[in-house]
C-alpha cells in the first residue's frame, strides 16, 4: 500500500533518437538518488525491441544488461519501470499477440523488474477488421489487453497505462467530452495509473485547475509524462534551463510526474537537478519562504554543482583521470539537421541522425592559445588592431574589439604565428560562460537572458539601420552614436558566444563536448553571420528609398517570447524551427534559406576563434599576399622572379576592391586575414566602370614597354577584360550580382567559409539583390560541389558563351 501511495517522481528515458548506453543509465541513477528522484522508466523510442520488434525476446546477453541495470537502479533506491509500446502493430483480438506480449513482460518480470507500462502513444485509431468486429472501440481494445496484461503479472504495485489521447490537445472534440477518455476512465481497473502530457504535448504550464478535467474524466490522478526538456522534435534545439511552470500545489493532484528530459544526456544535469529541488520543497513539512521552489534559485544551485562537473577531465567515455573513478558514461552522440519533419508525436518526433564519434584525444586539429575567459580587452602584449575611422568615440569598428580577431592589413600570418602554437592544456569554463550558455538554451517556450538581449538588439539594430546608412538623411548624431553603441554590445555579446564555442572545444570534459557541440557550434556560426551584418550595416546599408522590399520589418519578436509563440498561441515548440539559432537567422535578409545555415557539424572540432567582418583598406596587402600563395598552389609551381607581385591580387581582387568593397568580407583567425569573398551587386554597372577607370588604371600601372622587367604583364590587360567578359541579359534579370570565390579558404571546419558566404549574400540581398551567380571552372568540383549544397543550381554552360566557366546561381 506504501508503494501504491508513494509519489512517482523521477526520469523517463522515452526520446526519439539513439538511447542512452547502460553506463550512462548508471550514471543517471547516482544522480538521481544524489537529488532524491525516486523513479526511472526504460521507455527508449528506437531501442527496436521496445516498440518495432515487441514481440521478440531479449537475447541471453541483453537479459545480462537489462538485469544489471535493474539491480543498479534498486541498489540507489529508485523503482525501474519497464515500459512496452506494442500499439503499432498488435491486433488486439489476437490470442497469440496477447501471449507474446505477455511472455516479453514475464521475461522482464523474471530478470527482478516490478513496475511495468503499457504505451499506446502515437499510433493511428484504426483498428483492423478483427479487432473492429471484436470491441465496440479502440479504447476498448486497449483497455481489455491492459486490464488482462495488468492481472497476469500479478497486479504490480505501479502499473502505467498511456493513452492514444495523451494531452488536451489530442481529445476529440475535448477533453471531457472525448469518447476515448471516458471509455478509459470508466473500464481500466482503478489502481492502473493513466499518463497525461497536460494541455499540450509540451505543456508551457501545468496548473490544478488544468489537471481537474482529466482527472475527472479519468476518474483518478494522471502521471505527468513531463516533455518540458524533450528536444527531439529539433536538432538545433538543447533546453539547459530549470524545471519551471509546474505549481508545488500539483503533487497532492498526481500520482506522479517522470521527465522526458534531452537526448544528450550532458545537457541533463541542469533539468534533473532542479527537478530534484522542485520535488524535496513539496516534500518539506514546513512551508516557508525557504522551502518554496524557486525556479532561479534552484537553477543557481544547479549550476554551482554542474561546475564541478563540467570542468573534470572527463574523456568521451566519462572516466575520470582523478583517483575517484566514477560510473563510465559513454558520450557519443552528436546531432545532425537531418532529423525528420513529423510533429504530432508523443514526446517529439524522428529519428535522429548522428555523426560518428570523431577522434578528440589525439590528432584534433590545431587549437588556439589558451585565453583568460571572458575577456574583454586582449592579450598582454598582443598588438592592438587599428580602429576603423569614422567611429564615433574613438570606438574600436564592429567586430573589432580589442584581443578579438579583427584583421588589420600587414603582417604575413607567419609574422603572426610566432610564439603562438596550439592549445597546449585543456580550458576552464567559467560561470559566466555557463550562464550564457544555459541562456541561450534555456526552455522551448521561454529565452534566457542573454538569448533575449541578443534577439531585442539585433532587431532594433536592423529596424533603425537607416541611422547609419549608406546615402541616408543625415540623422542627429546621438542617434547614430546610439546605434553603434548598441552595435558595439551586440558584437561583444557575438564574440561571447564565439568565446563560449572555443571553450566548449578546448575544456577538459570530453563527455560535455560531445553532447553540446553541435548546438554551441551552430550558434557560433549563426552569431558570425549577425556579427558580420551589423558590422556592414554601418554606412554600407543603402537608403530607405532603395529597393529592398520588407526585410527590415520581417519577424519582429523580441523579448522573453519565441518564434512559435507569433505564430500561435498555443502552438507546439515545434511550429517553429532552430530555437534562438532560428530566429536570429529569421531575423537576417536570408533568413528563409535554411540550407544556407542548417548543415552537419565538421567531425574534427577545432577551438580556432574565426571572425567574419566587412573589408577595410588596410586589407588589400594580406589579401594580395595570400591570394597569390593561393594561385601558386594551386599551379604547382614556384613565382617567377620576374612576375610583377600584384599581377594575381590585381586581377582576381583588384577590381572588387577598388569598385565596390562595400561587398567584400574578410574571414581571419587568431593568426590574421585567412579568408575572404567577393561581390558585386550590380554586374551591368560593374562592367562599365571597370571599362571606364579600373582598366586604364591597370594600363597605367603595367604599361606595354619594351623595357619592361615583369613577364606576362602584356597579357593581363586582355585577361581583366576577358574576366569582365559580357553575361546574357536572361541571366542578368534573374541574377543582377555576382560573387568571386578567389580567395575562399579551405578549412577542417567548412562551415566557416559557408558563413562567410552567407554573409555577403545577407548584404547583397538588404541592398536589393534579387538573384546572384558565381562562375566555377568544370574541374573545380570541390568548389561546385560547395555551391550546390548552398542552393546554388547550374544555369549556363561555357559552351552557351565565349568561356569555359560553368554559371552556378541562386535567388535571394
Amino acid at each position: 500500500m506504501e508503494e501504491k501511495r508513494q509519489f512517482l517522481c523521477g526520469v523517463v528515458e522515452g526520446f526519439y533518437g539513439r538511447p542512452w548506453s547502460m553506463d550512462q543509465r548508471k550514471v543517471l541513477f547516482q544522480w538521481m538518488q544524489r537529488w532524491g528522484l525516486n523513479t526511472y522508466l526504460y521507455g527508449p523510442k528506437d531501442d527496436l525491441k521496445h516498440r518495432l520488434l515487441w514481440r521478440e525476446v531479449y537475447s541471453p546477453e541483453e537479459e545480462s544488461q537489462l538485469r544489471t541495470l535493474i539491480i543498479e537502479a534498486q541498489s540507489r533506491g529508485l523503482r525501474f519501470v519497464y515500459a512496452l509500446s506494442p500499439g503499432q502493430d498488435i491486433v488486439f483480438s489476437s490470442s497469440c499477440d496477447l501471449t507474446l506480449l505477455k511472455r516479453k513482460l514475464r521475461q522482464v518480470s523474471d530478470l527482478g523488474c516490478q513496475a511495468f507500462a503499457i504505451l499506446f502513444d502515437d499510433i493511428d485509431h484504426s483498428m483492423c477488421q478483427a479487432d473492429s468486429e471484436a470491441f465496440a472501440s479502440f479504447a476498448h481494445a486497449q483497455v481489455t489487453v491492459t486490464n488482462e496484461i495488468y492481472r497476469f503479472l500479478g497486479e504490480p504495485p505501479v502499473f502505467l497505462f498511456c493513452p492514444t489521447e495523451y494531452c488536451g490537445s489530442l481529445c476529440s472534440p475535448s477533453v471531457s467530452k472525448s469518447p476515448y477518455l471516458q471509455t478509459v476512465g470508466e473500464d481500466l481497473l482503478p489502481d492502473i495509473t493513466v499518463i497525461w502530457t497536460g494541455s499540450k504535448v509540451i505543456s508551457r504550464k501545468l496548473s490544478v485547475d488544468c489537471l481537474a478535467e482529466v482527472e475527472s474524466v479519468l476518474q483518478r490522478p494522471p502521471l505527468i509524462w513531463d516533455n518540458l526538456h524533450a528536444n527531439d522534435y529539433d536538432s538545433r534545439r538543447l533546453f539547459l534551463g530549470p524545471f519551471k511552470g509546474r505549481e508545488p500545489q500539483l503533487r497532492s493532484h498526481l500520482r506522479g510526474l517522470l521527465l522526458n528530459p534531452n537526448c544528450e544526456f550532458e545537457a541533463n544535469y541542469i533539468p534533473l537537478h532542479t527537478l530534484g529541488s522542485w520535488y524535496r520543497a513539496g516534500k518539506e513539512e514546513v512551508k516557508d519562504e525557504e522551502c518554496e521552489y524557486c525556479p532561479d534559485r534552484a537553477l543557481s544551485a544547479a549550476l554551482r554543482d554542474w561546475m564541478e562537473e563540467l570542468n573534470q577531465p572527463l574523456q568521451a567515455g566519462r572516466q575520470c583521470t582523478k583517483t575517484e573513478q566514477r560510473v563510465s558514461a559513454p558520450s557519443t552522440r552528436c546531432k545532425t539537421p537531418d532529423r525528420s519533419e513529423c510533429s504530432s508525436t508523443f514526446r517529439g518526433s524522428s529519428a535522429v541522425a548522428k555523426l560518428p564519434v570523431f577522434p578528440l584525444n589525439s590528432g584534433s586539429p590545431p587549437s588556439s592559445p589558451t585565453r583568460s575567459r571572458g575577456e574583454r580587452e586582449g592579450r598582454e602584449g598582443e598588438k592592438r588592431r587599428p580602429n576603423q575611422p569614422g567611429q564615433p568615440g574613438g570606438q574600436h569598428p564592429p567586430g573589432s574589439r580589442q584581443g578579438a580577431p579583427a584583421g588589420g592589413g600587414g603582417g604575413g600570418r607567419g609574422q603572426k604565428a610566432q610564439g603562438r602554437g596550439s592549445c597546449a592544456g585543456k580550458g576552464t569554463l567559467s560561470e559566466s560562460q555557463v550562464r550564457l550558455l544555459v541562456g541561450l538554451h534555456y526552455l522551448p517556450h521561454e529565452h534566457g537572458a542573454s538569448a533575449q538581449k541578443l534577439l531585442q538588439d539585433l532587431t532594433w539594430l536592423k529596424t533603425n539601420c537607416h541611422l547609419v546608412g549608406a546615402g541616408s538623411k543625415k540623422a542627429p548624431p546621438q542617434k547614430a552614436d546610439e546605434w553603434r553603441g548598441r552595435a558595439s554590445r551586440f558584437l561583444c555579446l557575438c564574440e561571447d558566444i564565439a568565446q563560449l564555442h572555443y571553450s566548449v572545444v578546448s575544456g577538459a570534459n570530453r563527455a560535455v563536448l560531445y553532447d553540446l557541440y553541435p548546438y554551441v557550434w551552430d550558434l557560433r556560426n549563426t552569431a558570425l553571420v549577425a556579427k558580420a551584418f551589423i558590422c556592414w550595416l554601418d554606412g554600407r546599408v543603402q537608403s530607405d528609398a532603395s529597393t529592398l522590399g520588407s526585410w527590415r520589418n520581417c519577424f519582429h519578436w523580441c523579448g522573453k517570447t519565441t518564434g512559435a509563440d507569433l505564430l500561435g498561441v498555443d502552438s507546439e515548440p515545434w511550429v517553429f524551427k532552430g530555437g534562438v539559432s532560428g530566429e536570429v537567422q529569421m531575423l537576417l535578409p536570408i533568413g528563409s534559406s535554411s540550407e544556407l545555415f542548417t548543415h552537419p557539424p565538421p567531425l574534427f572540432p577545432t577551438s580556432r576563434l574565426y571572425n567574419v567582418r566587412p573589408y577595410h583598406s588596410k586589407d588589400k596587402v594580406e589579401l594580395y599576399r595570400m591570394v597569390r600563395q593561393l594561385h601558386l598552389r594551386t599551379q604547382g609551381g614556384q613565382e617567377s622572379s620576374t612576375a610583377h607581385p600584384d599581377i594575381i591580387g590585381d586581377r582576381c581582387l583588384g577590381p572588387c576592391l577598388a569598385l565596390c568593397p562595400e561587398y567584400s568580407f574578410i574571414l581571419e583567425d587568431e593568426l590574421g586575414v585567412c579568408g575572404c569573398v567577393l561581390g558585386i551587386l550590380d554586374v551591368r554597372s560593374f562592367a562599365k566602370r571597370c571599362q571606364a577607370s579600373w582598366i586604364p588604371a591597370m594600363r597605367d600601372k603595367y604599361p606595354p614597354k619594351a623595357g619592361n622587367t615583369h613577364a606576362n604583364t602584356q597579357d593581363l590587360i586582355q585577361l581583366m577584360e576577358e574576366d569582365q567578359g559580357e553575361y546574357p541579359d536572361s541571366l542578368l534579370y534573374h541574377f543582377p550580382s555576382q560573387l568571386r570565390l578567389d580567395a575562399l579558404p579551405e578549412l577542417v571546419d567548412v562551415s566557416v567559409s559557408r558563413t562567410l558566404l552567407t554573409a555577403l549574400l545577407t548584404a547583397l540581398k538588404a541592398n536589393g539583390s534579387q538573384g546572384v551567380f558565381c562562375e566555377v571552372q568544370p574541374t573545380d568540383r570541390q568548389r561546385l560541389e560547395f555551391l550546390t549544397k548552398l542552393g546554388f543550381l547550374e544555369i549556363l554552360r561555357g559552351e552557351a558563351r565565349s568561356r569555359e566557366g560553368v554559371v552556378l546561381g541562386r535567388l535571394l
